[in-house]
């Protein structure tokens, strides 16, 4: 049964036109070798049917192109060619593709091949089930999935690629992965250099070594020097550690890796976190620097420690490491906090120091100022160096040790300007289970200075005195009581008659406003500090289509070699009489048709098909719209069963269009969409198809619409035809 179409309008799209042009000349595909030449007017009206004999196959070429396989049909008027078994096309000497199935248009020099395709040229080498080569723009494309090979870069595959050649560029898309012998990289945009092996990732994207996962939502990898950077939620994965910040750079040839503004780096081991603005990390030796807001934390079950400093360095393997803070270094807890010129942890023993600069010496000025402090409670602890020692099972902190130049200050609350005061050589103090200083021994060349009251807290009077060591024990900050040993000399004053110029001993230095009383404190002395603005990656930009306005014209002119018009020769307004073409060829038209209740306003233009087979749509009809700029937006085309079929439940299709022209492959259309689809169209003679404009059941807003649209239909020649010598390609395989 012949293919009928019969149009029905409820309201007509203006300037339908079927018009077709044979202006450009092209040179034609030349047939150099065939071991036989038919002639089928019944199933290849039009066409030459070449055949290989036992010495070679068919040969044919074009412009560069050379080609051959066991069969051809050849349409000279169309200069169009179809090849099938063992095809191999060759370009020059740089594109090699073989596959079961090739057809190729001298007009349009685009080439489709299906069924085991591969394509190679120097750099790469791409399999998939069908390709699209576009000669002219040396591009090739698929979109059912495939497979890229390139050397030492690795094996990429994707469900969309498309290959520029020329730029020696693949553009990846959805379900990407590389895999090589170093790294697998998953993501969704891959733009990848088969020359340089440079990608460039866009979406959530991984990139997994044998050491490292990064992860990333845009990135660039080199896979030759097996370099790359990440930017927008990075984050590196190791063994042990997680780094996260605005942009990482990594080096997985030396497990290295640096990274810039609001960095978070987690020990997932120590339960220790890095932060900063500036980082960098060898993981091979189990290094981390880090400057910029520099913030380290040490996480314990009932209170965490902070650590800050202009650098903070932190070394070793997971159970033997080390943190160093340096210049202006300063560490706050609930119950402790301490200043000094460096700082040293280490995380197994417990052990944190707080250490002088080397350069100054006790006779500097500025040693004072430098001198390591301590604060717990209301005591202020100073000396050259401070050792803090921490019981890791209980996170308790067990003892103190100052050295050289010990110093103990706590004010006393009663008085406006007295201070309990001791120093000496040495200090030796400790902890209780509440983490406040309760016993202190001073050891060598002890001073003090103590107020001295009674059980009421009133002042008895103000105890100095020297001896060789003094030993203290403190309740809740407060001095509960004292012993001196070898006590040199001593008096207590009645605060009256103490010398005014006596009540502060030799390297007295009151340093609360120093004191960090919150985290936020630990950078009071920090300069102002804005971040970098991070430069380099472009945010992703869409390819345009590989079958741009460019490629299809020169499609169409193919179309307008390979198909005949539609033979419109009556029009019926639906519920109206008929109309011949040349009677609706207006310009505009502005109706309105209602149907159904309530009133809905639909306009546009019913076609019908009858068919006997789906699979007698394929390359049957193709129809193209072109809206003009005058037009209101064409938002409505569906395949429909039949002219009142608008319940979902029937899967009707819909179909998404662009501004300006559109080409629609009606069997494509049906064949790309969901299996109900294809059953249900399958299961039918007529499809219908509305092209027009739907909106709402408000007929108010629908009066005055204006479609103006011009309208094209092919319908392919041997559309009638059954060709039955395919080599088993069937017309969706060749879809």
């Amino acid at each position: 049964m012949k293919n009928k179409i019969q149009i029905y309008l409820l309201i007509l799209v203006s300037s339908i036109s079927i018009n077709f042009t044979f202006s450009q000349e092209e040179k034609k595909i030349e047939i150099l070798y065939a071991g036989r030449l038919n002639i089928d007017e019944v199933n290849y009206p039009g066409a030459q049917v070449l055949t290989r004999d036992e010495s070679q196959q068919v040969h044919i070429a074009h412009n560069s192109i050379n080609m051959w396989s066991d069969k051809a049909i050849y349409y000279s008027d169309e200069n169009f060619i179809e090849a099938y078994g063992n095809v191999k096309m060759i370009e020059g000497d740089t594109i090699n593709m073989a596959s079961k199935y090739i057809e190729y248009s001298g007009v349009s020099q685009l080439a489709f091949a299906h069924g085991n395709v591969v394509l190679k040229d120097p750099n790469s080498t791409i399999t998939t089930d069908s390709l699209y080569f576009d000669r002219i723009n040396q591009e090739a494309f698929y979109r059912t999935g495939g497979t890229v090979v390139k050397d030492t870069s690795g094996t990429i595959t994707s469900k969309i690629g498309r290959y520029l050649m020329n730029m020696k560029k693949y553009r990846f898309v959805e379900d990407v992965v590389l895999v090589n012998k170093d790294a697998t990289i998953n993501t969704n945009y891959f733009d990848f250099y088969s020359d340089t092996g440079q990608g460039y990732l866009y979406g959530p994207s991984t990139i997994i070594t044998e050491t490292s996962k990064t992860y990333c939502e845009k990135g660039f990898y080199d896979t030759k020097n097996k370099v790359g950077y990440a930017v927008k939620n990075s984050r590196i994965d190791y063994d042990d550690r997680i780094i996260e910040g605005d942009s990482l750079y990594f080096d997985n040839k030396i497990s290295f890796a640096s990274a810039t503004n609001n960095i978070k780096v987690t020990d997932t081991i120590n339960k220790t976190i890095v932060k900063g603005h500036y980082a960098e990390v060898f993981k091979a030796k189990d290094s981390l620097f880090i400057t910029k807001r520099a913030l380290a934390i040490t996480k314990q079950e009932n209170d965490s420690i902070y650590m800050h400093a202009d650098k903070i360095m932190v070394t070793g393997k997971p159970e033997n490491r080390i943190l160093r803070a340096y210049y202006n270094a300063k560490i706050f807890k609930s119950d402790l906090s301490g200043k000094a010129d460096s700082i040293h942890a280490n995380q197994k023993t417990g052990l944190t120091k707080l250490i002088n600069i080397d350069k100054f010496k006790s006779t500097d000025l500025f040693s004072t100022k430098r001198r390591p402090i301590m604060w717990n409670i209301e005591n202020q602890m100073t000396g050259d160096t401070i050792h803090l020692l921490s019981n890791n099972e209980t996170e308790k902190l067990d003892s103190l040790l100052v050295f050289n130049n010990a110093f103990i200050i706590s004010k006393d609350t009663l008085t406006t300007d007295g201070y309990n005061q001791i120093s000496g050589i040495r200090l030796v103090g400790l902890f209780n289970d509440k983490n406040e200083l309760r016993k202190v021994d001073i050891i060598k060349n002890a001073q003090s200075i103590f107020y001295t009251r009674n059980e009421n807290q009133e002042l008895i009077g103000i105890d100095k005195a020297k001896s060789g060591s003094i030993s203290i024990l403190f309740s809740e900050g407060d001095i509960e009581e004292y012993s001196r040993i070898n006590q040199i000399d001593g008096d207590l004053y009645p605060e009256s008659k103490y010398p005014k110029n006596e009540k502060r001993l030799k390297g007295f230095d009151w340093r609360a406003d120093e004191r960090p009383l919150t985290i936020e404190d630990l950078f009071n002395e920090d300069e102002p500090f804005e971040l970098p603005v991070i430069t380099g990656l472009e945010d992703y930009i869409p390819q345009d289509d590989f079958f741009n306005e460019e490629l299809l014209e020169r499609i169409n002119l193919t179309h307008e070699k390979s198909y005949s018009s539609v033979p419109f020769t009556k029009v019926t307004l639906k519920g109206g009489a008929p109309f011949n073409l040349t009677e609706i060829s207006k310009i505009k038209f502005n109706l309105v048709k209602t149907i159904g209740v309530p009133n809905a306003a639909v306009m546009g233009v019913y076609l019908e098909f009858n068919y006997e087979e789906l699979k007698d749509l394929n390359k049957t009809f193709i129809l193209e719209l072109q809206k003009a700029t005058t037009s209101d937006a064409l938002n409505q085309i569906k395949i429909l069963k039949g002219i009142t079929d608008w319940n979902p439940i029937n899967f009707p299709i819909s179909l998404t269009l662009k501004e300006g022209k559109n080409v629609i492959n009606l069997y494509e259309s049906i064949m790309t969409s969901s299996q109900k689809n294809i059953d249900y169209y399958s299961g039918v003679n007529t499809l219908q198809l509305l092209i027009g404009y739907f909106n709402g059941f408000d007929l108010s807003k629908s009066t005055n619409t204006v479609l103006d649209y011009d309208i094209k239909m092919y319908l392919s020649k041997n559309s009638n035809t059954n060709n039955t010598d395919a080599k088993n390609i069937t017309p969706e395989e060749k879809k």
